[in-house]
């Protein structure tokens, strides 16, 4: 059988499952059973996929996911998160459309703990749109910013999609983690200017409205109180990794041990948040594992039929400059956008993308985050973005797809130009791990 065959054989199973309504991960392990019986000899080949596949659950690497997974429930079940944004909103005063920079701050934090654009988006989007709304805000003050906060947290460590790549992927889970910390706060200081522009060019899409006053000294001790431990969790272990004195599975665990015990220190600790926290995190780091088993033994399939080896030689055989196959991966991830989540895409294109990079002469760790962007781009690109439809699905009744639209445009443009300077000056990215 020729490579194309093969590759159509093993994507398209995996299509017509996943169009009868399988999910994702079982549509997965359907297909490569159905691969092993074809590839590699029957029952035999089956019975080695699958014991390949479980060694790829004993790594190590997988360690920080349901950890980091967990830190951010009991960030969010137990109110820490709340009383963070809270602080921040009142300790930015008067400043025009503050609540459009609460929400970059604060769903940043909440998103990049959750590992879940989808969750982030539905959560902010029920909470503090309609708050907006209420004072005033224009809309696309209110939406641009929340459907924004995926960028960031896709890329600034704790993040637990990133551990998932770079598992996915074989590649060093630190210094992916770290790669996004410079990146991560140019995005961040994009999208805040951007915000500063809108209210200069029109004050009225942000009104100012009358807030409590305060002084210096209560600010000082709201900041201590509510801002500084929650933040400084994430800080902490963000430079234990930097520093080298701890890996990222034992960063995870400071990180959850650190939550949790704010939690204790602010009483907010009940046994209904512990539940919710533990089955949350269950939860997704159950689908997570799928994820990697089906990833692991799709990636065994492709290589053992010959399907990577041929599509690699005919990429290759175009003689496409590396940034025009670049360009080609970039516009590939943002179609799958459209019609899949982010894991569903990682699980598809890693074992397809990775060795065509590698062949190409890509840094693993530049390509890896330029890839969680273009991940996290696909997301908000309009006409079918998905994250595009949930803030559909939470916004108010009067909000049109056209508003939605055009108020992440703005943010896809920031978080383009976050990648032209990547492409331009890849030490942006590797400077830090290096």
């Amino acid at each position: 059988m020729e490579w194309y065959e093969s590759l159509g054989l093993l994507l398209g199973a995996i299509l017509a499952l996943m169009a009868i309504g399988m999910p994702v991960a079982l549509a997965f392990l359907a297909a490569n059973i159905i691969g092993a019986w074809v590839f590699m000899g029957g029952e035999r080949g089956i019975s080695a996929l699958l014991n390949n596949g479980l060694g790829s659950l004993t790594s190590f690497a997988l360690v920080p996911i349901p950890l980091f997974l967990l830190m951010g429930e009991i960030f969010f079940h137990t109110g820490l998160g709340g009383r963070m944004f809270n602080a921040i909103d009142k300790l930015l005063g008067r400043l025009p459309g503050r609540l459009s920079y609460v929400t970059v701050l604060g769903g940043t934090a909440f998103s990049t703990l959750s590992g879940s654009s989808m969750g982030s988006t539905a959560l902010m989007g029920s909470l503090m749109v309609p708050e907006m709304n209420r004072r005033g805000y224009k809309k696309h003050m209110s939406i641009g910013p929340i459907l924004g906060t995926g960028g960031l947290a896709i890329i600034i460590p704790p993040s637990a999609l990133a551990v998932l790549l770079a598992t996915l992927a074989r590649i060093d889970v630190g210094k992916l983690l770290i790669a996004g910390i410079i990146p991560g706060l140019l995005l961040a200081s994009f999208y805040i200017f951007t915000i500063f522009l809108q209210t200069k060019l029109d004050p009225d899409a942000a009104p100012a409205y009358d807030v409590e006053p305060m002084t210096t000294g209560e600010k000082i001790m709201l900041f201590l109180r509510d801002v500084v431990p929650m933040v400084g969790v994430m800080v902490i272990i963000v430079f234990m990794m930097v520093g080298g004195i701890v890996t990222p599975s034992e960063a995870a665990a400071f990180g959850a041990l650190g939550v949790l015990i704010l939690a204790v220190a602010f009483r907010c600790l009940t046994w209904e948040a512990i539940r919710k926290s533990i089955t949350g995190a269950l939860r997704v780091t159950l689908m997570a594992y799928l994820i990697v088993f089906g990833s692991a033994t799709f990636s065994q399939l492709l290589a053992f039929s010959g399907a990577s080896s041929g599509l690699i030689r005919w990429a290759t055989g175009f003689e496409l400059d590396p940034v025009a196959m670049l360009l080609v991966m970039f516009a590939v991830l943002l179609l799958l956008g459209m019609f899949m989540e982010q894991i569903s895409m990682m699980l598809l294109t890693v074992p397809i993308f990775f060795p065509l990079a590698a062949s190409l002469g890509f840094d693993p760790v530049w390509f890896g985050l330029i890839m969680l962007l273009a991940l996290e781009i696909s997301f908000t690109t309009p006409p079918f973005g998905l994250l595009l439809f949930v803030m559909k699905g939470v916004a108010p009744p009067d909000t049109t797809m056209r508003d939605i639209y055009m108020s992440a445009i703005p943010f896809i443009v920031c978080s383009l130009l976050v990648v032209a300077l990547l492409i331009l000056f890849p030490p942006i990215a590797l400077w830090l791990p290096g």
